[in-house]
């Protein structure tokens, strides 16, 4: 009788364990899931107000569908051109969805600094309409597919800083705004309606900034209890973002210079702080 027992007890343990082993036969490790890489995507929106028709860009990753922070990018003095673009597709390649507005009308475009002038003044002697044009991009903004519209920053430069700054202070909802060699003396002083993180980055040498206008900015800013960081690169002058600052200064007879380490550094301080704020 115990030897029948023992066997019996023999042929259970056998039978487990080969079943254990078939299971762990066909049971087949999970393969992991590998990102997509970023793809980014450009396209051009029509959009308007009640009385201008405007033509922007917007880049985003189409790989991903995650819902994403939105930035709009405001143009240089020269109007929406290929270089607002490509900061869209930089941001959108760090994982952003952006727009690059049109803050004259019809991608219009100035090809002398006499006309960019024309053209920037007429934008802010008619606040209303700036902030129409500006409301209308960020409505289409929000809205895209990609877009967290609870998550919402906007950055400029030259005129463009002028703009979102302006925007910031008349209280337009903005968790962030940054600004590169953009004009401080504004439409719209920093008042208790700013509700954004400020970032402005401006060069030690550039000309169109006045030592007065930095005091003044900053006092503002101050008795306001405004969140805000006032970067100046040594040696820096206008323009120092973009690589076409040193052909135009020359044609123009303009203190204008491309600075690659003062490019470098105020890109990675607005990485900083969209990191911080999103």
């Amino acid at each position: 009788m115990k030897r029948i027992v023992i066997r019996v007890l023999t042929l259970l343990c056998i039978i487990t364990v080969s079943c254990k082993e078939s299971t762990k036969e066909t049971e087949k490790p999970q393969e992991e899931v590998q990102p997509l890489e970023i793809k980014v995507k450009g396209e051009e929106v029509i959009y308007a107000t009640d009385s201008t028709s405007l033509k922007g860009y917007i880049a985003y990753d189409e790989n991903s569908t995650l819902k994403k922070p939105a930035i709009l990018i405001v143009h240089e003095w020269w109007g929406h051109n290929n270089y607002v673009r490509e900061r869209a597709d930089m941001l959108a390649n760090l994982g952003y969805t952006a727009m690059a507005v049109d803050m004259y009308g019809d991608g219009k475009l100035a090809n002398h600094p006499s006309d960019a002038g024309k053209f920037a003044r007429s934008v802010f002697a008619n606040l209303p309409e700036a902030k129409a044009r500006f409301n209308a991009a960020k409505t289409l903004l929000m809205n895209h597919e990609s877009v967290d519209a609870n998550k919402i920053a906007a950055i400029g430069y030259c005129f463009g800083g002028s703009v979102v700054l302006t925007m910031a202070n008349s209280g337009e909802d903005l968790d962030a705004v940054a600004a590169f060699h953009s004009g401080i003396t504004l439409p719209v002083m920093p008042n208790d309606q700013l509700k954004a993180r400020v970032l402005v980055c401006n060069g030690a040498d550039d000309g169109f900034i006045s030592p007065e206008s930095i005091t003044a900015y900053t006092k503002a800013m101050d008795s306001i209890g405004a969140k805000y960081e006032y970067i100046s690169y040594p040696g820096a002058k206008h323009g120092f973002t973009s690589k076409e600052a040193d052909e135009n200064g020359k044609k123009f007879n303009l203190p204008l210079a491309y600075n690659a380490e003062a490019d470098a550094k105020s890109w990675q301080a607005l990485q900083d702080l969209l990191n911080e704020v999103f």
